[in-house]
């Protein structure tokens, strides 16, 4: 199951989405974590200090890598180098697993405090004023039309602020996008803004509340979200202890807080997967960017990438380690 964590900057998604990870951790589940936000404050959240933090390797850094082993022996795909973002696979493609071992992972995942976590990259010296921050993602992107998770996995990705993750078909990827939300009027707009653009896709959303005070702060939530408000989090002395760089142990968290995030589990939970569509929407995104850029950049007609039919999927439960 994929899920990813959106929100107006500040709101605490990437806070939501380290104690989500935990929460996961905690009940022995496999996790994936990948930062896809442009400040890359993930590993910190999950308990590394900055200096490992720091030292993590990146996606971005590797996708020539992570181009030629996913392309395989795809004879639909002429080269790594004609790969872009939202490549789709097909036969002969590689598949990656959440719980497998590759030459990606070897390369780009590390563990932190008891889970796997990839990091997109933040900008470097090179890139400022000549690079677009949607360039680093496009190695996300990548990995997760190729990720053929299973139930009981789970990704999960810290997303761009705000309504950025629109500016790719990365929006697509996640069974659930959970929209972290103050009670704010900037903080729904933001929700407004992400659920108007999400449901021309058959995004699904759950909007959680975040930094709840009082039960004027709820009873605003409820007034503007109806339906869509699925849980909230009130102030946490362990999410504060936290951000000052004080990781407490996990059973020490605020029981609110952990029926909070196991609402989040339910509801990802009760979702189940129509890889076909999955599929189809990869495929949707991809001839949208060959037209729009890709052809041109690549040099070839990238239409011809996509096999018609082809649906990838899980491999049997009883070969995953």
């Amino acid at each position: 199951m994929k899920i990813a964590f959106v929100g107006k900057g500040g709101s605490g998604k990437t806070t939501l989405s380290s104690l989500f990870v935990r929460h996961l951790v905690a009940r022995g589940l496999p996790v994936l974590a990948i930062d896809a936000d442009i400040n890359q404050h993930l590993a910190t959240a999950l308990g590394a200090t900055p200096e490992q933090a720091d030292a993590l390797p990146t996606l971005s850094a590797h996708l020539p890598l992570i181009k030629d082993y996913l392309r395989g022996d795809n004879p639909r795909i002429s080269s790594a180098a004609a790969m872009v973002k939202t490549t789709p696979p097909g036969t002969g493609s590689r598949l990656l697993t959440v719980t497998g071992d590759n030459p990606v992972y070897a390369a780009c995942v590390r563990e932190v405090c008891g889970t796997r976590l990839a990091v997109t990259g933040p900008f470097t010296e090179e890139d400022l004023g000549v690079a677009c921050y949607h360039s680093k993602i496009g190695a996300a992107e990548l990995l997760l039309n190729h990720l053929v998770d299973d139930r009981g996995e789970y990704v999960v990705m810290d997303m761009t602020a705000g309504a950025d993750s629109f500016a790719s078909g990365l929006f697509t990827r996640f069974d659930l996008t959970v929209l972290v939300c103050e009670p704010t009027m900037r903080s729904v707009g933001v929700y407004r803004q992400y659920q108007s653009y999400a449901s021309d896709h058959g995004v699904r959303i759950a909007v959680v509340g975040n930094k709840v005070c009082d039960a004027e702060d709820l009873e605003f939530l409820r007034g503007q979200l109806g339906k869509d408000l699925l849980c909230w989090f009130r102030r946490s002395d362990f999410v504060r202890a936290s951000e000052r760089g004080v990781v407490r142990p996990f059973d020490e968290l605020e029981p609110d807080s952990a029926v909070a995030l196991s609402a989040i589990q339910d509801e990802l939970d009760a979702i189940t997967r129509d890889w076909a569509s999955y599929q189809a929407q990869a495929v949707t995104f991809h001839l949208h960017n060959a037209r729009a850029w890709a052809n041109e950049r690549v040099g070839e007609d990238l239409a011809l990438q996509v096999e018609p039919g082809f649906v990838p999927r899980p491999p049997v439960r009883a070969n995953i380690k």
